[in-house]
């Protein structure tokens, strides 16, 4: 089943395994090469026969190849922990043909699970040839004809490559060292490398900082996880991830080779479905470990090892993303001291420059991806002046309007206001959801909701809906336009025990209405329960007002809370914001998001407008 290209946000759709972050934490020092060819010649063969990958096939006998390019196929190891044996990566190199035999290029990598000759999340042809899942770039950046190598390398257990898959931990941190460092040091290589990815592959750019491999020199990473433990859990509380994601993946780990690929590939590709404790393992681990302060996730956590490092990164983040959510976003950019370049905004699971197919529309709302893309590698990666000289954070707030900014989220006025008492019956049950089959389909969009709440589970999910099972806080009106930004927390201190859902509204009085602005849930710890809500940018109107509402897991889809059917008293809770005025914002070039109104739309909900408030929004400075 494929999932509809709607440019219409669903409300919270439960996250399935499509894009999820790489690997984290170290495995091995070093890479251990494997024997594999001096480097391709870039004129090619012009064969499709599989045994020629080793010297070259080019578009005019295959299709699959890029015009332009001559494609080989390679072979190189990386260390597997507790074994003396490594394991061996698969690599699909395009070299461009208009460069002279042997004449060192910089090189673009992508490292992941999607590169399967058959398939990128199931087999879908027979025809042998490299991935297509980044044909966008490839044809509209032209990297190849501006003189770069596109790698592609397949991430262990996947594709062409051996051992047991290993989402997010050590072994799949050491591919991406390997990665790295292989490419750097192959002889049609200058030595300077970047990423490139978006989901999957764009968490393993970030994965590639973090581990600090040789001949890194810049990072592109599409709406990435910044940390995987938020993929399956949020602060104890399950997530359908942590069911689904590991049987997509167990699933996408034994795509067989194709009918044409060599005998070699073929070997390599059946690891998986000759390994049955691969799988295995892979789905115990997020089962059983719930946990953030766990080994299991402690080996998986990306901000840590960000702290210091350097390399200069682009990335693009939707705000009101369902699938790889801005969570500790914040954390992973103040740990890198390198150059950040980002475009944030309200969109949902898209690249940078994917467009409507129906109406051609561009879906962030903003044109020249590839272009500063380009100008980027060419600044880190080639020393050349930058092309194009785009503000360092482009961001869309939720007017629809584009702002540059030098940083993000920049100057703000933050403060803590005290929401006082209350209390709420933990009993799950403020709205019904439908079950809906799983999908495949486009993997940017894939299985992102098997859970999606019905038009009635929407409007129970009000706090005016929902009076036993969750109480609001309503704020005083804001005398001036105020931006939410950064990344809010709260602090409850309760009695009881069970789950806890926080949710924040950007309330019109006058229509009795408000909008959905950013939630989080947890499990409550005894007595003193503190978590952060996802990073945002949000403006509230003058005479709005700011809804804050507690209680209970609203059966969404997309969490699977444990409701204790009890009382819980809420002593106290404090909420924390950030806040700036986009008075002195400066405008740059962008429409609004083919998301913006969908999401609005959905995420509307009756709120009861009752008394003067309770606590007042910081005033922001300027």
């Amino acid at each position: 089943m494929r999932l509809p290209r709607s440019t219409r946000s669903t409300r919270r759709p439960a996250v399935v395994a499509v894009t999820v972050l790489a690997s984290a934490g170290l495995l091995a020092t070093g890479t251990a090469g494997a024997a594999t060819p001096a480097g391709p010649a870039p004129g090619g063969v012009g064969t499709t026969e599989a045994r020629d990958v080793d010297r070259g096939v080019t578009h005019e006998r295959n299709p699959l190849v890029p015009v332009g390019a001559s494609w080989t196929e390679h072979y190189f190891s990386s260390p597997q922990e507790d074994s003396p044996t490594p394991v061996q990566l698969h690599a699909d190199v395009l070299r461009p043909t208009t460069v002279p035999d042997g004449t060192p290029t910089p090189v673009i990598l992508s490292v992941g699970p999607y590169f399967s000759h058959a398939g990128q999340t199931g087999t879908e042809t027979d025809a042998t040839g490299p991935s297509q899942r980044f044909a966008d770039l490839i044809e509209g950046a032209k990297p190849l004809a501006r003189g770069y190598t596109v790698v592609m390398v397949d991430l262990r257990g996947f594709g062409g490559s051996t051992g047991c898959l290993d989402w997010l931990g050590r072994g799949e941190q050491a591919d991406i060292k390997a990665a790295v460092e292989w490419a750097a040091a192959q002889p049609w290589s200058t030595g300077k490398v970047g990423t490139y990815g978006k989901s999957y592959d764009a968490s393993t750019g970030l994965w590639a900082n973090n581990v600090r491999p040789k001949g890194l020199a810049a990072v592109v990473a599409q709406e990435p996880l910044w940390n995987g433990y938020n993929y399956y859990y949020s602060n104890e509380v399950a997530r359908p991830n942590n069911r689904y994601t590991p049987l997509a993946y167990n699933g996408i780990a034994q795509i067989p080779a194709t009918p044409g690929d060599t005998d070699h590939y073929a070997r390599n590709a059946a690891y998986e479905a000759t390994h049955p404790e691969c799988t295995q393992a892979n789905l115990v681990g997020g089962l059983t470990n719930t946990r953030p302060t766990d080994p299991y996730w402690l080996e998986r956590d990306s901000v840590r090892p960000a702290a210091g490092t350097t390399t200069p990164i682009f990335f693009t983040q939707g705000f009101t993303e369902s699938n790889t959510k801005p969570e500790q976003m914040q954390d992973y950019l103040q740990a890198h001291t390198g150059v950040e370049h980002g475009w944030m905004g309200p969109w949902e699971h898209v690249r940078g420059n994917e467009r409507d197919p129906a109406t051609g529309r561009l879906l962030e709302g903003r044109g020249g991806f590839f272009a500063e893309v380009m100008s980027f590698y060419d600044q880190y990666l080639k020393g050349l002046p930058p092309a194009v000289t785009p503000p360092a954070f482009a961001i869309q707030g939720s007017d629809g309007q584009w702002r540059g900014q030098a940083s993000w989220p920049g100057a703000t006025r933050p403060g803590t206001v005290s929401l006082g008492r209350g209390s709420y019956v933990d009993d799950g049950r403020a709205g019904t959801t439908t079950e809906v089959t799983g999908a495949t389909g486009d993997v940017d969009r894939q299985v992102r909701s098997r859970l999606v709440p019905t038009a009635a589970s929407a409007k129970a999910a009000s706090p005016a809906a929902t009076a036993a099972s969750s109480y609001q806080v309503l704020s005083k009106p804001v005398a001036v336009a105020t931006r939410l930004t950064a990344t809010p927390s709260v602090t409850l201190r309760t009695t009881g025990h069970g789950d806890v859902m926080v949710r924040l509204y950007d309330v019109d009085p006058a229509a009795g209405t408000g909008v959905l602005v950013d939630e989080n849930v947890a499990r409550l710890q005894p007595d003193r329960t503190s978590f952060e809500l996802k990073s945002l940018d949000w403006e509230l109107a003058p005479g709005h007002r700011l809804a804050v509402s507690v209680g209970t897991i609203d059966p969404t889809g997309y969490w699977n809370p444990r409701p204790s059917g009890t009382t819980v008293t809420v002593t106290a809770v404090y909420l924390t914001l950030e806040t700036q005025s986009p008075r002195n914002d400066r405008p740059t070039h962008g429409e609004e998001s083919a998301f913006l109104a969908g999401y609005v739309a959905d995420n509307t909900v009756p709120v009861a407008v009752d008394g003067p408030g309770t606590f007042a929004v910081p005033v922001p400075r300027g």
